[in-house]
């Protein structure tokens, strides 16, 4: 059986999830709003050549990157905090071993142990990677 958190480890740690939770929901709203003041549509039609179609392309594509890096982040936290309320948080969901407080204080996040990540890192390719 994993060696279990404490109370207060867990406690400290379920408040940071939330708080970073709250952060990246304002962080999106503001991107949004953002990406709303500033169409396209009207930076497609300020271009008059291909470089600044370009420009405005990226322009748009880093907005729609930053709010995929929050969704996805988003996600995490919210599987984490189900963990917590399932009393599951803390147990790697690949060997069922404890994951060590010190990982979960860096990356409150982890689901697995440290050895599992690394394993896991080796077999599977992240998404975006191109490989040949």
């Amino acid at each position: 059986m994993p060696a279990s958190l404490s109370d207060t480890q867990i406690r400290e740690l379920e408040a940071r999830l939330k708080d970073r939770l709250t952060t990246l929901v304002e962080e999106t709203r503001q991107i949004l709003l953002a990406s709303d003041k500033e169409p396209y549509i009207r930076l497609a039609g300020e271009v008059h050549d291909i470089g600044e179609q370009s420009v405005a392309d990226l322009l748009v594509d880093l907005d729609l990157a930053d709010v995929d890096r929050h969704v996805e982040e988003v996600r995490d936290v919210e599987a984490a905090l189900l963990r917590i309320a399932g009393q599951s948080y803390g147990i790697c969901t690949d060997c069922g071993d404890a994951i060590a407080y010190e990982r979960l204080d860096a990356y409150p996040t982890a689901k697995r142990c440290a050895r599992c990540q690394a394993q896991h890192e080796k077999t599977f390719i992240s998404p975006g990677h191109p490989s040949l």
